[in-house]
């Protein structure tokens, strides 16, 4: 089932997500439901709190990032023939993860989150990543990654700590776009995937 997608402003966003064990109520099914979600909207990864859920969990698949642009010759893809190959075979689901070591030298990428639909901005992560998580079957990990899949890691695991992608920017880029994020907000968005906006109990 398609589920609908948290934007900007709901606080669940800004919750840290909390530990979840192998007994909880409908994960196998919260999990396929956040990859068929995550499919409809074209993203690459998808965490829990995105769908409403305070829990640390979260999604990947960077197998978009392994297609080659038709205009585009080989030589100048953005990713070699290794990397894509990498990149389309990424699919994991991370449970109770815990982000071990992150090192190097600091990289920009231009990232977008399904949260806030239509703005994008350039964000500098560290290239390696040691992290620590359980899989759906609640085999435990410890796995280094890096370049793009660190990336998407690191972006998905800022949303089970409560933090979004516009917290990395400088304060004058995040003053330029407060504007549509206060937009995004009060629900004058525009997505091609289902959203829901946050509305305060009165």
């Amino acid at each position: 089932m398609v589920l609908p997608i948290v934007v900007y402003g709901d606080p669940v966003l800004r919750k840290v997500g909390v530990d979840i064990d192998k007994n909880y109520e409908g994960l196998d099914q919260l999990i396929k439901d956040m990859f068929e979600t995550m499919y409809k909207a074209k993203g690459v990864g998808l965490a829990a709190p995105q769908v409403g859920k305070a829990i640390r969990l979260f999604i990947v698949d960077t197998e978009p990032f392994s297609e080659v642009d038709e205009e585009d010759d080989e030589e100048d893809a953005e990713f070699t023939p290794a990397q894509r190959k990498e990149l389309k075979a990424f699919k994991k689901v991370f449970i109770n993860a815990r982000i071990l070591n992150e090192e190097g030298v600091e990289w920009k990428f231009n990232e977008g989150c399904l949260s806030i639909p239509k703005i994008r901005e350039d964000v500098s992560r560290m290239p390696d990543v040691e992290i620590e998580y359980y899989d759906e079957k609640f085999v435990k990990h410890v796995e280094k990654h890096n370049g793009v899949i660190a990336r998407v890691i690191q972006h998905e695991y800022d949303h089970i700590d409560g933090k979004l992608f516009t917290d990395k920017i400088s304060p004058f880029k995040r003053k330029m776009i407060s504007g549509k994020l206060n937009d995004i907000a009060n629900g004058k968005i525009s997505a091609d995937y289902k959203t829901k906006v946050y509305k305060p109990k009165r």
